[in-house]
């Protein structure tokens, strides 16, 4: 209830943009008093697990504990030892990557969906330029902290809402995540079968989602990968917080809620303060109004967070090609619209359009349908996924837009 917490509640999370960070707490809170800094004791909540080798739970319980950490690594350091089996800690972090893809491997079994993006990061010089674009992929090491925040996530929910038939649940914000939607569904079914693939839109949670992550197997490395990707995506429902709890679909996790990052998503703080209440204080429920309005809330700043991510990606990258003007790129063509089409160049994933109005050499229809532009006299098709040269013409950061033309 104080001044801090009161901002902390109106931003509901830290925002990541390209050059800068937003955070949701003030610095000397998240890098410093709150920050698991090697050699020194931090107050912390955990969850504690006893596994087997092949990480079945044993038993597991949370509780306040202090942590005083030997060794911050990071994720390049971390994957180091994974690779080579030599470094500091290399039992533990062997042992860890191994239970992980034990973990992992259980979740795909009961039906997870497996989406693996790669992120695209910059480089940026001391005024703030990009200087280079690259993709930062997911690997075991960002992997195995993943599953072991899953497995916290999902452990804490299912001990305050698995309660035995007849008993109230204590109100919790809960991460859920909702079946895709079955018009969604049934239009990626069929925009996906005009390249041969087969998607399975009826049956069981577990046999769609299986199917999904066959589907997205079969694209790997094909032309039509990253559109693939993207549509099946949208057919996605967006998770969001609620204290009414409908399970996550995409992770196939009955019980899911956030509580790893309290320093950066206000609802994972509300989780922590439940918590306390309820196993320390063997405290009484809350009203659930207040917290399913903080959950729609968190929600609708989460969107706006990630608007504002994919917002400065975009104009750092339209800046980047300022300096490209005229230069000649390979990429694919990652959608159409009856006003251009819009081409993703290979090597940096920067996005641009050529107008309908540039390609003069016939006059072209939209087929929205097919997804491509069909020219009347010649016939000539472009469609989605289709590998096309391109030469940048026009770059405009006001607008974060770029304009190509054939080549």
């Amino acid at each position: 209830g104080g001044i801090i917490d009161k901002e902390a509640e109106k931003r509901a999370t830290s925002v990541y943009l390209v050059d800068r960070t937003i955070p949701m707490l003030p610095e000397r809170l998240c890098n410093f008093i709150c920050s698991l800094r090697p050699d020194e004791e931090k107050l912390a909540y955990s969850v504690i697990f006893e596994m087997t080798e092949k990480g079945e739970v044993k038993n597991s319980r949370v509780v306040h504990t202090v942590i005083k950490s030997n060794r911050r690594f990071t994720y390049e350091e971390a994957q180091q030892v994974i690779e080579t089996g030599k470094g500091d800690y290399k039992e533990e972090i062997l042992e860890l990557d191994k239970l992980a893809k034990f973990l992992r491997e259980n979740r795909f079994k009961a039906g997870a969906i497996n989406f693996d993006r790669y992120e695209v990061k910059f480089e940026i010089d001391e005024k703030g330029k990009p200087v280079s674009v690259y993709f930062k992929e997911s690997k075991d090491a960002n992997k195995l902290i993943e599953e072991f925040m899953l497995l916290a996530n999902r452990t804490v929910a299912e001990k305050i809402g698995r309660v035995p038939k007849g008993k109230k649940a204590k109100v919790l914000p809960y991460r859920i995540h909702d079946l895709p939607d079955p018009e969604k569904l049934d239009n990626l079914a069929q925009f996906i079968a005009r390249f041969g693939y087969k998607l399975r839109t009826s049956g069981t949670k577990t046999d769609v989602s299986k199917s999904i992550n066959h589907l997205l197997d079969d694209i790997q490395g094909k032309k039509e990968e990253n559109l693939i990707e993207t549509v099946s995506i949208r057919a996605m429902q967006k998770a969001r917080y609620s204290t009414h709890n409908i399970g996550h679909y995409g992770l196939a996790f009955d019980y899911y809620t956030h509580f790893t990052s309290p320093i950066r998503r206000f609802p994972d703080m509300m989780v922590h303060r439940l918590l306390t209440k309820y196993l320390d204080e063997g405290g009484r429920s809350v009203t659930e109004q207040k917290y399913e309005a903080l959950c729609e809330h968190s929600s609708s700043m989460e969107q706006i967070a990630a608007n504002a991510e994919r917002a400065s990606i975009k104009y750092k990258q339209v800046e980047f090609m300022t300096e490209r003007l005229g230069q000649t790129f390979d990429g694919v063509i990652s959608g159409v619209t009856e006003w251009g089409l819009y081409v993703e160049l290979n090597e940096n994933k920067c996005e641009g359009m050529i107008p309908v109005r540039d390609l003069d050499d016939d006059y072209y229809e939209f087929d929205e349908k097919n997804y491509c532009l069909r020219g009347r006299r010649k016939n000539r098709i472009y469609s989605l996924g289709d590998a096309i040269t391109v030469k940048v013409a026009r770059a405009n950061l006001e607008k974060k837009q770029l304009d190509f033309a054939l080549v």
